[in-house]
């Protein structure tokens, strides 16, 4: 066994004992809701634009994102731009002719222009309408057609259905060894107070979406090495790997 093997074999040990730490399983847990009030994932920009993501769950998706070196990245809700950036310059380090997809059914004007105007807008389109809607989705087909790998994130409205019809409509763009990711599906872990405002919250989450594809759908699986190295995260269950074609 030469060093790197050891390394990894060390860091796969160290995983599993996180995994196995009940007590700090749930600190984190306690963690999150203690930080989430203060609007903590909020505080944090990409090359100037504000991403609106945990910092362990943007290094999660840096890792896959060097590993898989996708063609296209699908991302549903593009909100100020932060993350399409940030997959962007990823596709930038990697080389080739990647390009990152944003949908969002209200791209506003202030966020598009700041998108349009990035040294990295060249990486992004974006098209405007529901994510769920036939004309979006011819869109996204025409632009995903013949390319390949493919990495597709959801991101959007929250609620049980909504996330259920966007993983059935864009996981068959994803291609095998790579990975459909659901944001947000932490809604189901929290205090239903969190999301007075909202139409989503416990039962009713992309937790419970993921729950209920997973039933349907045996192309993905949970990678659940990620839950474990990562501890904190918006994505509890959410990083499923792609593992049929």
């Amino acid at each position: 066994m030469n060093e790197l093997e050891k390394f990894q074999r060390e860091v796969q040990e160290n995983i599993a004992g996180l995994s196995a730490d009940k007590d700090l399983v749930q600190h984190s847990q306690t963690w999150l809701e203690k930080a989430s009030p203060h609007r903590y994932s909020y505080n944090f920009r990409w090359m100037g634009r504000p991403i609106i993501q945990l910092p362990q769950d943007i290094l999660a998706m840096q890792e896959l994102i060097w590993t898989i070196r996708p063609e296209v990245i699908v991302e549903t809700g593009v909100a100020h731009g932060g993350s399409a950036i940030f997959y962007a310059s990823m596709l930038e380090l990697v080389g080739g002719n990647g390009k990152v997809l944003g949908v969002d059914i209200d791209i506003r004007s202030h966020n598009r222009a700041e998108i349009e105007k990035h040294p990295l807008s060249h990486r992004i389109d974006l098209i405007q309408g529901s994510s769920t809607s036939p004309e979006v989705m011819d869109q996204v087909r025409a632009k995903v057609a013949g390319r390949g790998p493919v990495l597709v994130t959801l991101d959007s409205n929250h609620t049980h259905e909504h996330v259920l019809e966007e993983l059935r409509l864009y996981s068959p763009l994803v291609t095998r060894g790579s990975y459909l990711v659901v944001f947000d599906t932490v809604v189901e872990d929290m205090p239903d107070r969190f999301f007075a405002n909202r139409p989503w919250k416990k039962g009713n989450s992309p937790k419970t979406a993921v729950w209920e594809f997973l039933k349907e759908n045996a192309r993905f699986e949970v990678d659940t090495a990620i839950d474990a190295k990562l501890m904190i995260s918006v994505a509890p269950e959410g990083y499923l790997r792609c593992v049929r074609d």
